[in-house]
């Protein structure tokens, strides 16, 4: 068994996938919707997106919006291919026999 992907595997970073992987493949979700939807604080989500945009799990697009900037988070491929492989990881514990 594969263990856990350490970047994914934190709490606020899994919310995170779960909540982007929920849509479809060229579905972003905007910040401050992000935010609502996973209980963050802006500094919180902030971190944690930038950390997974590093590792190539999603893409952020900075924008400006009228006089308001905006960032919208999306999956990448990968991140939907890592998050897949996750959710296996723990599945597998879920499944497993009592020992």
């Amino acid at each position: 068994m594969a263990g856990p992907d350490e970047i994914i595997h934190q709490s606020m970073r899994l919310k995170i996938m779960a909540a982007l992987n929920a849509g479809n493949r060229n579905d972003a979700i905007e910040f401050t919707r992000l935010k609502s939807l996973i209980g963050a604080t802006d500094g919180n989500l902030g971190a944690h997106l930038e950390t997974l945009s590093g590792a190539g799990y999603v893409s952020l697009e900075k924008r400006v919006e009228g006089k308001r900037p905006q960032t919208r988070a999306r999956i990448t491929p990968a991140g939907r291919k890592a998050f897949a492989e996750h959710v296996e990881y723990l599945r597998s514990i879920l499944d497993a026999p009592p020992q």
